[in-house]
């Protein structure tokens, strides 16, 4: 595929999209997010790969929305052609997608850049990574999902602070927060996302997509609805080639081999 302003390549079973924007530290415009929406849905499609890492590279995962392409908009405007739809679908395509997409941050990750990597399943960052959400230093708000997510991450004081003050979090606070998932080296931030998201890649990929959802389950239900699903699914795994693979391996101790099935 040509892309404007990503770069994609596949790898060890995991697709890697790379925001591509240098020039303008990777700030999201209308084409990046929809590209990022079309490698999402073409790697899904893919049976060959088991999960998804998305990357602003070793400098900086993005700086924000693409401000001068939304300087001129007017709120007619904004309300007319729902500019943050774009936005918001490629966000849909990162939260819907069967397969866990993992954000590996470097550099700062601000405004519609906090938000995507929010939209993400987890977060990995560098320790160089900066979030945050400077949208009030402007005089507006976020608008893709950051008083939302960031409540949801990090609790309601902390997500409060951060966007009425736009002050920026580092590595370390995000990863306390809850915000974060795991701190790596700076230069080692590829090499340990493509290691965490390879071995996802290898597991059980029926399982892998049970999990996600079983997780997502536990944000948006009461506790009793959520051991009910987790429940079930579990109890759906038994009708998978994989599962008895799996437990066969464990008692023959060897390496099991998953047909995703």
């Amino acid at each position: 595929m040509n892309y404007h302003c990503i770069l994609t390549e596949v790898t060890q079973g995991v697709g890697i999209i790379t925001l591509n924007r240098p020039d303008v530290m990777n700030a999201l415009n209308e084409t990046l997010c929809r590209e990022v929406g079309e490698a999402i849905d073409r790697f899904e499609a893919d049976d060959s790969i088991g999960c998804i890492i998305i990357t602003g590279g070793a400098q900086v995962f993005a700086a924000g929305a693409d401000i001068k392409e939304m300087k001129d908009q007017s709120f007619a405007d904004l309300h007319r052609k729902d500019f943050p739809r774009i936005q918001r679908d490629c966000w849909r395509a990162i939260e819907d997608a069967r397969k866990p997409v993992i954000a590996a941050v470097a550099g700062f990750a601000l405004g519609g850049g906090c938000e995507m990597t929010m939209a993400c399943d987890f977060i990995i960052a560098a320790d160089t990574a900066k979030f945050g959400q400077p949208e009030i230093a402007i005089g507006t708000m976020p608008g893709a999902g950051g008083t939302q997510r960031m409540t949801k991450a990090v609790g309601k004081a902390k997500a409060m602070e951060m966007c009425l003050t736009g002050r920026m979090m580092d590595a370390e606070e995000a990863e306390r927060a809850g915000l974060v998932a795991r701190i790596v080296p700076a230069e080692a931030l590829a090499e340990q996302a493509l290691k965490t998201a390879s071995k996802i890649a290898s597991m059980s990929q029926p399982a892998v997509m049970l999990i996600k959802e079983s997780v997502n389950m536990a944000v948006s239900c009461s506790l009793e609805d959520g051991l009910r699903f987790e429940r079930r699914a579990f109890e759906a795994t038994f009708a998978f080639e994989d599962c008895s693979e799996g437990m066969n391996a464990f008692a023959e101790k060897r390496k099991p081999v998953f047909k995703n099935r």
